[in-house]
């Protein structure tokens, strides 16, 4: 079925729905920009990519309309996937997938090498049949499995791999599926900051991968310290930066910044492409639509932008199809 919704949008691209709060605004307008860093530590033989990622998880949850739980799991997924957007370079992009049993039924997140990060969660809002005590979020995933794809430009197949989710919690599944299809010692964090009023006010994460060479002292000892570190996303929303944090945090290993990109909330999308979804439509579907209620919106999944079509639009729509 067609979603149906009361408030439309005349725009052709995806909407970023504005920001109301006008405290929190001027939080997110006192903070750095969202960015993507990465760094070596412990003479090379560590790569760190850390991402700030406050004002993205914020445009989000007011696209998606989220409330604070699900801010909460897809905010982990919107962090994870600028982290992994790392990974790739050019126009490629990458694809994190969860398949679980748990009332979250999984989430599925797009994000390409400049930046961009889009995606949706299965179930909004998450279905509950009794009151959580905290965000441990494996009472929410249960059973399932996470899928990560590289789509690379100009290769015909993507490069897929995955691995049945073992902890609940994104960041140590990551860690276990970088473990286990590559061989790679590696360590997430994920970090979301709520305020008093349930607003996210920091937001970020860390994605740390042993090189080629790596001395296993140096793997205990990281391992060691990141019991330790500090809230990132706490540091960020207090106005920190994610070069500062990294430097703070692992000053005794020695930092070296190689490189940063911007990366935000957006997604592909267009009112010209649901037109070509509509128009490939068979045409008993085309007439029940019809003589439907209008104006008729469509939703995109992975923005939640919408897109209205008056009856005349598509009238005119489906005779140029025929």
């Amino acid at each position: 079925m067609l979603p149906l919704h009361l408030h439309f949008h005349y725009n052709k691209v995806m909407i970023r729905e504005p920001i109301i709060d006008k405290e929190l605004r001027e939080h997110l307008d006192s903070l750095p920009d969202d960015r993507r860093e990465v760094f070596l530590i412990a003479d090379g033989e560590v790569r760190v990519s850390a991402v700030s990622a406050t004002r993205m998880v914020n445009q989000m949850s007011i696209n998606h309309h989220l409330g604070l739980l699900e801010t909460y799991v897809l905010g982990q997924g919107y962090i994870a996937g600028a982290l992994l957007s790392s990974e790739v370079k050019g126009n490629d992009r990458i694809q994190l997938q969860i398949e679980c049993g748990g009332p979250i039924k999984g989430m599925n997140i797009e994000a390409w090498a400049c930046g961009a990060v889009r995606g949706y969660l299965v179930q909004n809002p998450i279905p509950l049949d009794h009151e959580l005590k905290s965000l441990d979020t494996d009472q929410l995933y249960g059973p399932g499995f996470l899928t990560v794809t590289k789509i690379l430009e100009g290769s015909k197949t993507p490069f897929s791999g995955q691995i049945m989710m073992e902890y609940g919690h994104l960041a140590q599944d990551l860690a276990l599926y970088y473990q286990q299809s590559q061989e790679t010692p590696s360590l997430f964090a994920l970090s979301i900051k709520f305020d008093p009023l349930g607003r996210v006010w920091g937001a970020g994460g860390i994605f740390m991968q042993a090189l080629p060479g790596c001395k296993e002292e140096v793997l205990e000892k990281l391992q060691s310290s990141s019991s330790s570190l500090s809230a990132m996303g706490a540091f960020l929303g207090q106005g920190g930066t994610v070069r500062e944090y990294i430097e703070k945090e692992f000053s005794e290993f020695g930092v070296m910044y190689l490189d940063h990109a911007p990366i935000l909330f957006s997604c592909t999308c267009s009112k010209e492409g649901f037109e070509k979804y509509l128009k490939g439509l068979p045409e008993g579907e085309k007439s029940e639509i019809l003589k439907g209620e209008f104006p008729l919106v469509l939703q995109c999944f992975n923005c939640g932008t919408e897109y209205k079509f008056e009856k005349s639009e598509l009238e005119a729509l489906f005779a140029e199809e025929k």
